[in-house]
């Protein structure tokens, strides 16, 4: 027992002063949040953000005139509740192309963390609508963080192509408080677009894939940051190869994510 507790004080002698002192002393905090806070952070970075996707008409609004052609309020103004949409020369509806690109979009937001409301949740021949007021209040009242409503353009002008970006302009009382917070999200949409190599409508929006118009509802009626994406022209032959393939689609999805995060940054 003497020999034990002699080597159990040698031992603690050797240890030295200052090391004892280390031992003693209480564990230092490191700054800044735990390395698993940080890891999370960094994959999932639109945590805690709302967005709403608007993927446009529905597939069957063509089977419901008198539904889709009653007055609804746009803003000042009435318009019908909604139209049947454009479709590429072969058939393929923009109501099932803008469906089939917001899911995508959808499916990655949430994967970066984001809760993600859809003003639509079927693509079918017997739904139709929701009006374009209630599309354009969607997110109003569960505030969300911005609206992203997706669309195609059916232009039969000679070598109209292109995608652009249609944000509200500055129409008390309508629009004035989100006019700017708007303008930037159509400007990061833009780039999300370009950097993904689409260029900009030859058609229409003065050539910088920019427009500004008050006769949406989709866009009066909100009251969170919103814009409304026409992502090409249907008739065109090259676009619609692009929207008609699953690659294409999923380059759409990925440009317009790029426009969201950039926004939310």
């Amino acid at each position: 027992m003497l020999r034990a507790a002699g080597v159990a004080l040698g031992l603690v002698l050797g240890l030295g002063l200052g090391t004892l002192a280390a031992l003693a002393a209480p564990p230092v905090a490191t700054s800044g949040p735990p390395v698993e806070l940080r890891a999370q952070r960094a994959s999932k970075p639109l945590a805690g953000r709302t967005i709403v996707v608007d993927p446009g008409h529905q597939l069957g609004n063509h089977n419901f005139p008198a539904q889709i052609n009653r007055p609804v309020p746009a803003g000042g103004f009435t318009k019908p509740c909604n139209t049947t949409g454009t479709a590429t020369n072969g058939g393929y509806p923009e109501a099932t192309f803008a469906w089939q690109v917001s899911r995508l979009v959808a499916r990655r937001l949430r994967e970066l963390g984001a809760t993600v409301r859809l003003t639509r949740h079927s693509n079918r021949q017997d739904r139709w609508g929701p009006c374009v007021d209630a599309r354009g209040r969607a997110g109003n009242a569960i505030g969300a963080d911005l609206k992203l409503s997706v669309h195609a353009d059916g232009s039969y002008a000679a070598g109209a192509r292109g995608f652009h970006v249609i944000a509200p302009p500055d129409r008390a009382p309508w629009t004035d408080d989100i006019v700017r917070p708007s303008r930037r999200l159509a400007a990061t949409v833009r780039s999300g677009l370009i950097g993904r190599g689409f260029g900009v409508a030859t058609y229409v929006a003065g050539g910088d894939g920019l427009d500004f118009r008050s006769d949406l509802a989709t866009l009066n009626l909100s009251d969170v940051p919103t814009v409304m994406v026409e992502l090409g022209n249907m008739r065109n032959a090259a676009e619609a190869r692009a929207m008609t393939s699953p690659r294409g689609r999923a380059r759409y999805a990925r440009g317009l994510v790029a426009g969201v995060r950039a926004f939310l940054r």
